[in-house]
């Protein structure tokens, strides 16, 4: 794993945010993540960013101002940031809004777990399939 990885993170819910930062801190130290509150803080975190080549966005479903959703649909739409693979999170597993979220460009889509163990594990996943 090399230096220069990224991944954009963002949620409303400030504990899920520090809950996933220090699980994809475990599964690698050497991450940058940037964090966001809301779909539109995220956009523009991304849009904003130097170097995309080793990124992932990592976005909570339900959130303010614009949802993971809308976010997803938003950098896709941008030719430049269409291969930035992204990641839903949410605390529903309603097969109907998985559906939705990888119509919309998610490359995965998870269910956020109830302990720390199977969050590090997802954080596992993610920094092999994307960052790996």
């Amino acid at each position: 794993m090399g230096e220069g990885q990224t991944v954009h993170l963002a949620d409303d819910d400030e504990d899920d945010r520090m809950l996933m930062r220090d699980a994809l801190e475990e599964a690698n130290p050497n991450v940058t993540i940037i964090e966001a509150q809301d779909g539109k803080e995220l956009v523009e975190n991304v849009k904003s960013a130097d170097d995309l080549s080793e990124t992932v966005v990592l976005v909570d479903m339900n959130m303010p101002k614009m949802n993971g959703i809308e976010a997803i649909k938003e950098i896709r739409s941008e030719p430049e940031l269409s291969d930035v693979p992204a990641v839903m999170l949410s605390t529903s597993d309603n097969p109907e809004l998985k559906k939705k979220a990888l119509a919309a460009g998610a490359n995965d889509f998870f269910v956020k777990p109830n302990n720390f163990k199977a969050l590090l594990d997802i954080a596992r996943r993610i920094i092999a399939r994307f960052l790996g």
